[in-house]
């Protein structure tokens, strides 16, 4: 798939090149640069809002003012889930987003934020940094348009609120639920109505009846969110994101019209958003859930019987996509990171924490 072919078929493909047309270079004054960054996110929204907000603060330090970003919420450019189309058009400079909203345009994208049963957030970041992953982001780059960036990660993502408990894989059938990526996928397979809906639509959505339930990111962001005013079931652990990683990617164009200086400016201040992000996430999940315990909210796990189902489901969603060239060696590529990773982190971190548990309790 090449550039222009994307354009065309592309959803916003010609309002967007339009857009474009018309767009002028990166704002500049008097020897300063400022990029135009839509994002997914409300304004103020937890967590995700605050990796967007905190990217575009270290961008502003680190350059000393000379490239600062203009960041735009959902509805001041262009809608929630379309600011890929944006940036690869030429519309924004750069987005900040989830990349697996953008499987329809390739389903490797989904690596970039969280597969199922993948890899938990440090996983993910060793992946990226020295197993080839950055290398295959920019692959994908190439293709549509854009410079891949990591910059955030929300860690291990919560299995979802619902109105009532789940007690077998057979309650997803026909439920409505709220969940993007191949993740969505699986619940599919399971029966399940899966819709992709933007955070900022979700309250409305899980209060109006329009949907059954939905996953959205853990205590912190939820709580804020208020999901536990108009649901009680709320399930700490989920097979669809162990780790979830955002990326402030930068049109390709764009990227490389920037100074080195300026595009290290971007390179490290991703890398220190994705640190402060999931220092942030972890710090704040212990206590927020026990205010929404305090609220009435009911913390479970899914039983065995359900995520043997899970794997099952996530096993062939997966294998569908292998007949994709560039998927399948970003598959190869993530699992054989995520086995050498796994190998130590189980017989060192892992197995320390369950000893600490053992011996320290709590």
């Amino acid at each position: 798939m090449d550039r222009r072919s994307f354009l065309k078929n592309s959803a916003i493909g010609g309002t967007a090149a339009a857009a474009a047309a018309g767009l002028a270079a990166p704002a500049y004054a008097q020897g300063k640069r400022t990029l135009t960054m839509t994002t997914s996110w409300p304004r103020g929204f937890a967590v995700l809002d605050d990796a967007a907000s905190k990217f575009e603060e270290l961008v502003a330090a680190c350059s000393d003012g000379t490239l600062t970003i203009d960041k735009k919420a959902p509805g001041e450019l262009v809608g929630a889930l379309e600011v890929f189309d944006a940036v690869t058009a030429g519309q924004a400079d750069l987005y900040h987003s989830a990349d697996y909203y953008y499987i329809g345009q390739h389903p490797a994208m989904a690596y970039y934020t969280a597969v199922p049963f993948g890899a938990t957030a440090q996983e993910l970041t060793n992946w990226y940094y020295h197993g080839g992953g950055q290398e295959l982001h920019d692959e994908i780059g190439q293709i549509f348009g854009f410079k891949g960036l990591l910059a955030g990660n929300s860690g291990s993502q919560s299995g979802g609120w619902f109105r009532s408990e789940i007690s077998s894989a057979q309650d997803f059938q026909g439920l409505r639920f709220r969940m993007p990526g191949l993740g969505g996928k699986v619940l599919g397979k399971l029966g399940a109505s899966v819709q992709n809906i933007p955070g900022g639509e979700l309250y409305q959505a899980l209060s109006s009846g329009a949907l059954d339930g939905l996953e959205w990111v853990g205590p912190m962001a939820d709580e804020r969110a208020g999901f536990y005013e108009v649901a009680k079931v709320y399930y700490t652990a989920g097979f669809h994101e162990p780790g979830s990683g955002l990326s402030a990617n930068v049109n390709l164009d764009v990227w490389n019209d920037l100074s080195p200086a300026h595009q290290a400016i971007l390179e490290t201040a991703s890398m220190a958003t994705t640190h402060w992000q999931l220092a942030q996430t972890l710090s704040s999940n212990g206590a927020a859930l026990q205010r929404l315990q305090a609220q009435g909210v009911k913390t479970l796990q899914f039983t065995d019987d359900v995520w043997d189902a899970f794997g099952q489901a996530s096993k062939e969603v997966m294998d569908e996509n292998m007949s994709d060239p560039l998927f399948a060696q970003v598959r190869e590529s993530f699992e054989a990171s995520l086995a050498t990773s796994a190998s130590w982190l189980q017989k060192s971190d892992a197995y320390f924490v369950e000893q600490r548990v053992r011996v320290l309790g709590g």
